[in-house]
């Protein structure tokens, strides 16, 4: 039984609606902030670990699988304590997660950061599941694509600032040839390095883990509405209302499958380019600002968003456009290769490839989410959560990246990509229309 009261999206007033959508922004803020923190940690475990490159991708693993494990239960959360305490409890076990950092880095223990990472995941998933339906129903469907940029706007903003600022706090200007030292230090002189630079990580997430707390208390007693999610889609609310689970909308199915290629193309893209630039020559002091230009590279996409559409072009076009770049830009990476100076990195074009994927990747959430939400009814919570479990694909395929990194080499594991793009234009040209199994 629920023990909070819900109000209509229609009873809502403008600037109800406009507070509603500036707490969203604020909330993917900080989701950018500690997901995309992940592209420094990968290959800084690499080194404090001395991981190869399958076993560096266990923190990508480690976080996102937990969106498979509780994306579901979730929902069934929010259904019972509603948004705002949901949301609160999810903030709450993701300051757990930072919190195990600390004892993690004391003994330099890479299973006990593993373990604060999937805590970590886990409390983003409650607040994901919760954030996402928000941006879908606060407004036309028409302009969900122009929401959910503004918000992928303030997620990759985070994105963008997070890697930096961790670098500047955990790294220093001498690093640089530090790390080349290490390799050639004695057993215990390289143990005792390598046990300072996983401590150096003990403060910063401290520090997130007393912020996390805080804006939990802050959603609990914000004004953020508990909004009546069964009107979504009244036109066809009797149909919603004849299916017996989620399971029976197939635009719903394929669009979870659809989140799952995407994001995991996505953190590929954004988590492999510091190892794939120094591959070609940069040194990881160089490398570290790649994640951040890919980033920037999403931010541009949103903004062409945001002015685009609907007034010139539908988000169905553009996720049509999106999805093919995405295609060929893999391609490229595959097949392109030699050494361009640009920004003042003389590296190999297929890194700069790499970092266009950003732009390609912008407008595909955008587009994907409110196709598969779409006449949901009663069902859009549990929906929200099918989706958000498929951020999994975060945790399958940089794995899947990182064992044919080992086994094949960086250039050649990128052919992961082309199955993800493959379906993702299978969905935006076709998938989303389907509303029956037998059709």
């Amino acid at each position: 039984m629920k023990n909070y009261q819900e109000v209509s999206v229609q009873s809502l007033t403008t600037g109800q609606k406009r507070m509603s959508v500036l707490i969203i922004a604020i909330m993917f803020f900080v989701f950018g902030f500690v997901t995309w923190i992940n592209a420094i940690l990968i290959p800084y475990f690499k080194l404090a670990f001395e991981l190869n490159h399958f076993e560096s991708y266990l923190v990508a693993f480690a976080f996102y699988i937990a969106y498979l494990v509780m994306s579901l239960p979730a929902g069934y959360l929010l259904n019972r304590f509603g948004f705002k305490t949901g949301m609160m409890l999810g903030f709450f076990v993701m300051s757990v997660g930072a919190f195990l950092f600390i004892p993690a880095g004391a003994v330099r223990s890479y299973p006990l950061f593993l373990l604060g990472l999937f805590t970590l995941g886990i409390g983003l998933s409650v607040l994901q599941t919760a954030a996402n339906p928000y941006v879908t129903i606060l407004g036309d469907k028409e302009r969900a694509a122009q929401r959910f940029s503004i918000m992928g706007i303030c997620n990759k903003m985070a994105g963008i600032i997070a890697p930096l600022l961790f670098a500047a706090i955990i790294l220093k200007p001498e690093d640089k040839e530090y790390f080349e030292s290490i390799l050639t230090l004695s057993p215990q002189e390289k143990n005792l390095a390598l046990n300072g630079l996983t401590q150096r990580v003990m403060v910063p997430y401290g520090i997130v883990g007393v912020v996390l707390i805080g804006l939990g208390l802050l959603i609990k007693f914000s004004p953020l509405p508990e909004i009546n999610t069964s009107e979504d889609g009244k036109s066809d609310l009797s149909d919603a209302k004849a299916k017996p689970n989620i399971f029976a909308f197939p635009h719903l199915v394929l669009g979870s499958v659809a989140i799952f290629f995407h994001v995991g193309s996505q953190v590929i893209a954004v988590d492999s380019i510091i190892n794939y630039a120094q591959h070609h020559g940069l040194s990881f002091y160089d490398a570290k600002t790649f994640p951040s230009y890919t980033l920037t590279a999403t931010i541009i996409g949103y903004l062409l968003g945001i002015f685009l559409i609907p007034k010139y072009i539908n988000q169905l076009s553009a996720l049509k456009f999106c999805t093919c770049f995405g295609l060929i830009l893999s391609t490229g990476i595959l097949f392109f290769n030699g050494e361009i100076n640009l920004l003042g990195y003389q590296t190999d074009v297929s890194v700069w490839f790499l970092v266009l994927l950003g732009f390609a990747n912008s407008m595909i959430w955008a587009g994907v989410w409110p196709l598969a939400l779409s006449d949901l009814g009663k069902y859009l919570k549990i929906g929200a959560s099918l989706l958000v479990m498929a951020l999994c694909g975060n945790a399958i395929l940089p794995m899947l990246y990182g064992y044919f990194a080992d086994y094949m080499g960086l250039r050649e594991a990128y052919w992961v990509l082309i199955p993800c793009y493959a379906y993702l234009i299978y969905y935006a040209f076709h998938g989303y229309k389907l509303r029956n199994w037998k059709t």
